[in-house]
């Protein structure tokens, strides 16, 4: 069992890197998502293109943010076909975690959005300061995975509060 405690740059090298590695399951839940770029050998991508090649592959993914995401997201997830048929996806105003499950075994918990400044590529004068911890600990998985579960089901749609600024309730 491994928990490690990461910051800064660290999302970037250690939780990027266990993400390229899912082989079936991909659950991410952010409060806020932009135009994250990501290395590609020698170049860079965008996190949409390292999706579309997991869903490609099989993996379920599946995506909770809290906010329509700006343009620039938008023009990169419509160059990747598959986004918009395979990957599950939902709006949630209230959700303000920042949880990452990879095959059911891995967890990040920590502060890091998905964007430039919190997991990107950005140089360390433009990152954000970031904290978290990646485990494979069972009790924390498992923890993790019901908390987004619960979102994604809809258990708290009823008596959320803010119903007027959902999008598209559950329930």
């Amino acid at each position: 069992m491994t928990t490690e405690y990461i910051a800064d740059r660290e999302h970037y090298e250690k939780v990027i890197e266990r993400i390229r590695g899912t082989k079936s399951i991909l659950w991410i839940g952010t409060a806020d998502i932009k135009d994250l770029h990501i290395a590609k050998g020698k170049e860079s991508e965008p996190f949409l293109g390292l999706l579309s090649r997991l869903l490609k592959a099989g993996v379920e993914i599946r995506l909770i943010h809290a906010k329509e995401p700006g343009p620039a997201f938008r023009e990169d997830f419509d160059r990747y076909k598959n986004l918009s048929t395979s990957l599950e996806r939902m709006l949630c105003p209230r959700v303000h975690f920042k949880i990452i499950i990879i095959d059911g075994q891995w967890t990040y918990i920590g502060s890091a959005n998905l964007t430039g400044a919190g997991m990107g590529m950005k140089s360390a004068n433009h990152r954000n300061f970031e904290t978290g911890i990646l485990t494979n600990d069972p009790h924390l998985v498992e923890s993790a995975m019901e908390q987004f579960d619960s979102v994604w089901r809809g258990e708290h749609c009823k008596k959320c509060g803010r119903r007027q600024y959902c999008t598209d309730p559950i329930k």
